[in-house]
C-alpha cells in the first residue's frame, strides 16, 4: 500500500504524486482511492487501491536506476517496419508494460518514423504520451523539471 506523498507510476499516465487516499461509492460499493496528481497536466486520477498491482502501478524509479536507464537508451534499437495496426498494437503492449526501455523503443521508432514518413493522429498522441511518461518518471527519479528530463531524453535516443 501506498501512502501519501509517495511517488508512483501508473503506466499509462506516467509518474505522479499521491495526494489524498480517499473513499468513493460507486454503484453502491465502497472502495477507497489513490489521487494522484501526474507531473504533466492539471488533472487529478483516482486509482483503486485494490486494483493497483493489476493496473501495474509501481514506485518511481531511484535515482541509480534512473541513471542506468539513460546509459542504456544508447542501445534502444529500432524495430522492423509492420502494418499499422500491428505497429500500434506493439507500441501500447511496450508503453502498458510500465518497462522505461520499452516505453524508450516506442519513442525513438514513433520518432524516426516521423521523419522518414510522417505519422498518423494516433501515432503522433502516442509519441506525446510515451515521451511525457518517460520524463515523468525521469524528472522525479533526478529532481529535475518535466522540461530537462524531456532534453535528456531527446539527446540520448537523438530525436
Amino acid at each position: 500500500m501506498f501512502h501519501i506523498g509517495d511517488q508512483i507510476v501508473h503506466p499509462l499516465h506516467g509518474a505522479g504524486v499521491i495526494e489524498d487516499i480517499v473513499e468513493r461509492t460507486i454503484d453502491g460499493t465502497p472502495a477507497q482511492y489513490y489521487a494522484l496528481r501526474p507531473a504533466f497536466g492539471d488533472t487529478q486520477l483516482f486509482i483503486p487501491v485494490d486494483s493497483c498491482e493489476k493496473l501495474g502501478i509501481r514506485p518511481v524509479c531511484s535515482r541509480a536506476q534512473a541513471e542506468a536507464f539513460l546509459h542504456k537508451l544508447d542501445d534502444v534499437a529500432r524495430s522492423e517496419d509492420k502494418g499499422w495496426n500491428q505497429r500500434y498494437r506493439e507500441n501500447m503492449l511496450h508503453i502498458r508494460s510500465g518497462d522505461l526501455l520499452e516505453v524508450a523503443q516506442v519513442v525513438k521508432n514513433l520518432a524516426e518514423r516521423d521523419r522518414e514518413r510522417g505519422l498518423s493522429t494516433g501515432e503522433k498522441k502516442m509519441l506525446a504520451s510515451a515521451k511525457q511518461i518517460l520524463a515523468s518518471e525521469l524528472a522525479f527519479s533526478l529532481g529535475i523539471s518535466p522540461e530537462e528530463a524531456g532534453n535528456l531524453i531527446r539527446q540520448r535516443l537523438c530525436i
